[in-house]
């Protein structure tokens, strides 16, 4: 049976995002996702996490100036000094939440050897300091319709990536939305990838519009039942944006909630 996370970045949207873990919990969510958490005190976090029985399952570090345009800074050559403050201020907030899993995005760049020896060299740094502390990393393929010039958009590029880095505590991000946009054949891919074990972290959304999961062209049932059958056991991410009230849009979720 699969183990869902709430992603309350984009869920709960009607709701201020300090008040989500609460709305999430009474919906039956016993796991949550978000992207970045630097505008709140870690301890703050804890506390919301804690009095509502949540666990933090996955969140990113900082991208960088996202304002500015930035999408990470892992593979941006010059920018070795900053991606290593935001490394460390993850991991911070990784032992603070208890979460042990973080996504490292590689950032706006052409595929070209500089910064693909600047991405590896600042993985294998950040995976090792991660290690230290007991933290796993994250790289995702992102689609490059929502993220236009990102450097990672492929599932085999990532995992060429995480077995160059050779660390155990680097595997791939695998959200099935930014893979069918990209590549399609999912079940094929699943069963490519699933029994390597390199595969750390799932998210999920209806394709083309990012909707629930029971709104668009993928068969989630089908996908879900393959994801069991495969052995993976870890949490898939609910990163979707609802197409009215979050919890009003629930109904996809209950077939799987024994």
């Amino acid at each position: 049976m699969p183990r869902f996370a709430a992603n309350l970045s984009l869920m709960y949207g009607e709701h201020p995002f300090l008040d989500r873990f609460a709305v999430a919990r009474a919906d039956g969510f016993d796991a949550v996702e978000f992207l970045f958490p630097y505008e709140h005190a870690p301890q703050l976090l804890a506390d919301l996490l804690k009095s509502h029985g949540l666990q933090q399952v996955l969140f990113n570090a900082s991208p960088g100036d996202w304002s500015a345009g930035e999408r990470g800074l892992a593979c941006l050559p010059g920018r070795e000094s900053a991606f290593q403050n935001t490394i460390v201020q993850a991991l911070d907030y990784a032992q603070a939440l208890v979460c042990p899993r973080v996504h490292v995005m590689a950032g706006l760049a052409s595929a070209d050897q500089d910064s693909h020896r600047t991405y590896v060299r600042n993985l294998a740094w950040a995976a090792q300091r991660a290690a230290d502390v007991g933290v796993g990393l994250l790289i995702e393929p992102i689609n490059p319709r929502d993220m236009p010039g990102y450097f990672l958009s492929r599932q085999a590029h990532a995992h060429e990536l995480v077995m160059e880095v050779g660390a155990p505590n680097l595997k791939v991000q695998m959200d099935l939305y930014h893979c069918q946009i990209v590549e399609g054949d999912l079940a094929t891919k699943l069963r490519q990838y699933l029994p390597t074990g390199r595969v750390g972290h799932m998210q999920i959304a209806g394709v083309p519009e990012r909707h629930e999961p029971d709104v668009g062209e993928l068969n989630y049932p089908y996908l879900l039942a393959l994801i069991d059958s495969l052995g993976y056991s870890g949490h898939i991410g609910c990163e979707y944006r609802p197409r009215a009230g979050t919890s009003a849009g629930l109904g996809w979720i209950k077939p799987f909630r024994g």
